[in-house]
């Protein structure tokens, strides 16, 4: 099929690259970290004692507002500057929603996404071998239909992106970007904090239209 053509040093373009941003904290920062997340939680009921196999329990989406969590915010904040520093984007976040997940063995999140939000992200407080994985899904519309058979998994040819993660992992990804987390194969609970951002005063100063009137745009 080739008839013996070869191509020397061709390039190969990565065109609008999905993001997920990363990082560990230490033990010496995660520890207090943790320990002031579980006794907000306890304080709210949570049941960190356990809980059924295949049982689920999340809190309300106003977390980021009590004082009890308070110490995590400032972590999501160095995040959010960090992503949006290598984006090259000078517009600042906020948190707009923060809350608690509480895995038991055998329950994991569905497909979904975020809306209504510039970024998602998600601290996992307290995670082990088993339970330790959370899926993001190809974004293209066409990465399903065709699915030519691959002599090796790579990030090219993948759908499906698996990033593992640790105790005191924090993660930030794009709010539209479809995301699923695989059931807790541990025989102890999954407990992480998930968070929404979005732009300041975005109906203020972003959702304008990107046009200077008198240039011939339509709008």
């Amino acid at each position: 099929m080739t008839a013996g053509k070869t191509f020397d040093s061709p390039e190969l373009l990565q065109l609008f690259p999905t993001f997920v941003w990363k990082a560990d904290l230490k033990p010496e920062e995660f520890g207090p970290l943790n320990s002031a997340i579980l006794a907000g939680l306890t304080a709210l009921g949570a049941p960190l004692g356990g809980l059924r196999p295949g049982d689920n329990w999340q809190s309300d989406h106003g977390l980021h507002e009590q004082a009890a969590f308070q110490p995590l915010m400032p972590w999501i904040s160095a995040a959010a500057a960090s992503a949006l520093a290598h984006l090259r984007i000078a517009n600042p976040l906020m948190v707009t929603s923060c809350w608690a997940n509480v895995n038991g063995p055998g329950t994991g999140h569905r497909l979904h996404s975020h809306r209504n939000n510039y970024l998602s992200g998600a601290y996992y407080v307290q995670v082990q071998d088993g339970a330790d994985t959370i899926n993001f899904f190809d974004p293209k519309p066409q990465a399903g239909v065709i699915r030519p058979n691959t002599e090796q998994t790579t990030a090219e040819n993948a759908e499906v992106a698996m990033v593992r993660v640790t105790t005191g992992s924090l993660l930030l990804f794009p709010a539209w970007l479809q995301h699923a987390v695989d059931p807790n194969r541990s025989s102890r609970l999954r407990i992480s904090m998930s968070f929404n951002l979005m732009f300041a005063g975005f109906a203020e100063s972003m959702a304008r239209p990107g046009w200077t009137p008198g240039l011939g745009s339509t709008g």
